[in-house]
């Protein structure tokens, strides 16, 4: 008579198999919090207990039934642990006696196969990688679960949340606050690209507009470069209409302006000049005497 798998490891399967279930319908560990899930494992526990103790009843009726020498050696193998016995069991050798009775009727040069029954971690694997094709596939098949466009929309719907919340509780960025950081140069670039590069190129060489890569400028409203453009890019040019006041014309937001005066400031202060003769525009205005930032 074998024995039987102990009513706790088999409670500590069948809550592993809930969380996994749980896991594929729910997407997030929050059903830790639910009392439905803590429901289900007492109920499961409570069925695993039932099932042992009608188990019990069977194995103590076959027990009686025994022989002498069966009831011994059963007492003996039950008193070792559950875990030293299902090691043996994995590296288990048939005895001569035992080989005889599974031994299949045909071989093949000189070598005999044995009707051998399949490892029991072996056709657990089997079992449980069934019984979880068929869940993902109903999940995959009926719910949102796996699915890459439905999760990219819905995590596409959280970013831009979260990036309204925080422009709502952020203060919007002025031209006291705006700050120069490397960080805003490739964004920069794009917001100048856009806004900017169809009068003074996407380089910033000048084209219809000034060289904004030379040290020459015609208007200094600023100590600084970096305070001078986000000045001009929020509040237009006074001498040229052109160059309107995109911040106060709502066109920019001010931290993207502040982007801008970032990048402009890393292709006049940190990259060398494109000059006339490397296609740029010729110098206009005066010479500016910048302070550091």
């Amino acid at each position: 008579m074998k024995q039987r798998t102990p009513v706790v490891v088999n409670i500590l399967i069948i809550i592993g198999l809930l969380i996994v279930f749980y896991y594929l319908f729910v997407q997030s560990y929050e059903f830790f919090r639910s009392p439905y899930f803590w429901g289900t494992v007492v109920i499961a526990g409570i069925l695993a207990y039932i099932h042992s103790a009608i188990g019990d009843l069977i194995e103590n009726n076959k027990f009686k039934r025994l022989s002498p020498e069966e009831k011994a050696a059963y007492l003996s193998e039950k008193r070792v642990p559950y875990l030293v016995r299902l090691y043996s069991a994995a590296f288990k050798k048939q005895s001569a006696d035992e080989e005889k009775d599974i031994l299949i009727d045909h071989g093949f040069d000189g070598i005999m196969e044995l009707d051998n029954q399949l490892p029991k971690w072996w056709l657990g694997l089997f079992y449980f990688g069934t019984v979880f094709c068929i869940v993902y596939v109903a999940a995959y098949s009926f719910t949102d679960f796996a699915h890459p466009i439905n999760e990219y929309e819905q995590e596409y719907k959280e970013q831009i949340a979260a990036i309204d919340i925080y422009n709502k509780t952020q203060p919007p960025v002025t031209i006291e606050t705006a700050k120069y950081s490397a960080d805003n140069i490739a964004e920069g670039k794009e917001l100048f690209k856009t806004n900017c590069a169809s009068c003074h190129k996407e380089d910033g060489s000048g084209g219809i507009g000034p060289n904004l890569t030379d040290n020459y400028w015609i208007n200094q409203p600023e100590k600084t470069l970096f305070k001078t453009v986000f000045h001009m890019d929020w509040n237009g040019s006074p001498t040229n209409p052109a160059m309107r006041a995109f911040g106060k014309n709502g066109e920019v937001s001010g931290a993207e302006i502040e982007k801008i005066a970032a990048y402009v400031y890393h292709i006049n202060q940190e990259l060398p000049p494109v000059s006339k003769d490397k296609g740029g525009a010729a110098p206009q205005g005066t010479e500016a005497h910048w302070e550091k930032e």
